[in-house]
């Protein structure tokens, strides 16, 4: 078994009946599944523990990339940080962050108005519901935490022009 992996090597790989590693070095290696399936793996340890994590498949992650990403999860390892901690951490951000900007003004208008329908008049509702639908006319897409106190008054400025 050679010490490193190459290109060449990789696209000659083929599947058996039992999952195989091929080590590339410094904790890198190819899985290969018995389904075909090749997978770059990165076997580090953190705090006294074994970690193992996944840098995605080949060939849409290549060999120079799949070390560079291994190298990269070195370096956080070096500086006291789980590569695997960080990647759950930039998830979590990118979920709340797409979260947040599906929460719009017209979803949240709607859902004010369904919640507060049984607490006003019919008259009301209907005034309530044709002012929401002059707002969301300007603000309707925009996420919430986006909207600045400017875009309330230019979106309001035309509704008490007389």
């Amino acid at each position: 078994m050679s010490a490193s992996l190459t290109d060449a090597r990789i696209r000659n790989m083929r599947s058996s009946e039992k999952s195989k590693k091929f080590f590339d070095g410094e904790g890198l290696f190819l899985q290969l599944t018995p389904a075909g399936g090749k997978w770059w793996r990165f076997r580090y340890w953190f705090q006294g523990k074994e970690k193992l994590l996944s840098l995605g498949t080949y060939p849409g992650i290549s060999l120079k990339m799949a070390r560079q990403r291994r190298d990269a999860a070195r370096e956080l390892i070096a500086q006291g940080l789980d590569p695997s901690k960080q990647r759950q951490a930039a998830k979590d951000e990118a979920a709340a962050l797409a979260k947040e900007e599906a929460l719009t003004f017209k979803t949240v208008a709607a859902e004010w108005l369904e919640v507060r329908k049984d607490t006003y008049a019919a008259s009301n509702i209907k005034k309530k519901d044709w002012l929401i639908g002059l707002l969301c006319a300007h603000l309707g897409n925009t996420p919430i935490a986006k909207i600045a106190p400017a875009d309330i008054l230019a979106a309001i400025r035309p509704v008490e022009a007389p």
